[in-house]
């Protein structure tokens, strides 16, 4: 039996996936989290085979909770599941050191390859993201704007994104408020960008930010 933590900030959602998994009797869901902190906080507690891991959740969200996670634990197997099949998100999550990325249309049987491949050591990729990912390898292809962004400036203009302010960006990474001031004239400058406004313009054709809080 395999044991999974699911993190994701929709009761829900976890409920489903909770119900799929375990009935499949291949999977035993050892912990809930609904935010990004508490899954940090957990994968410890817990030490898990595989994290399920969203996204876009409160708190430091699954991006600097996966980073995280991995700088305690760099065994530890993180499965991405998400709304999010732009290209931006599964290169920077893959990056960082997780081992699968799932859409969350996934159905369950794809889900059990993605939790058994990576279980055993494997990875896994939904086909759609990783015919995007290889594609965008092509020659003469562009290069997304948001690939130029290092790791830090990447997680600084997701949560720019989603509303927060330097003050709370600045609490939730453990960073100067002066030190946030200082990436977010970076990201204008890399981004091209005149203003904050341009910035979640930019974050919003990237995928960075899901309407009606879907994910």
């Amino acid at each position: 039996m395999i044991s999974v933590l699911l993190t994701d900030d929709h009761a829900l959602v976890r409920t489903g996936i909770r119900r799929l998994l375990e009935d499949s009797n291949q999977v035993s869901i050892v912990g809930e989290a609904d935010c990004g902190e508490e899954g940090v906080r957990l994968a410890q507690q817990l030490n898990p085979d595989v994290i399920l891991m969203d996204v876009s959740m409160p708190g430091i969200g699954g991006v600097e909770a996966c980073r995280r996670i991995l700088q305690r634990d760099p065994g530890q197997k993180i499965i991405v599941l998400t709304v999010h099949n732009e290209q931006t998100f599964p290169k920077r999550m893959l990056e960082i050191g997780a081992k699968g990325y799932l859409t969350k249309d996934c159905g369950v049987e794809e889900m059990l390859i993605a939790i058994n491949q990576v279980n055993n050591g494997g990875a896994y990729i939904a086909p759609s993201i990783a015919q995007q990912l290889a594609l965008s390898l092509l020659p003469g292809n562009e290069h997304n704007p948001v690939d130029r962004l290092s790791r830090r400036e990447f997680q600084v203009m997701l949560m720019i994104s989603h509303g927060l302010t330097n003050a709370e960006i600045s609490e939730k990474l453990c960073l100067s408020p002066k030190t946030i001031s200082t990436y977010r004239l970076r990201l204008l400058e890399k981004l091209g960008a005149h203003n904050e406004v341009d910035l979640i313009k930019i974050a919003v054709q990237q995928g960075m930010v899901e309407f009606a809080n879907s994910d």
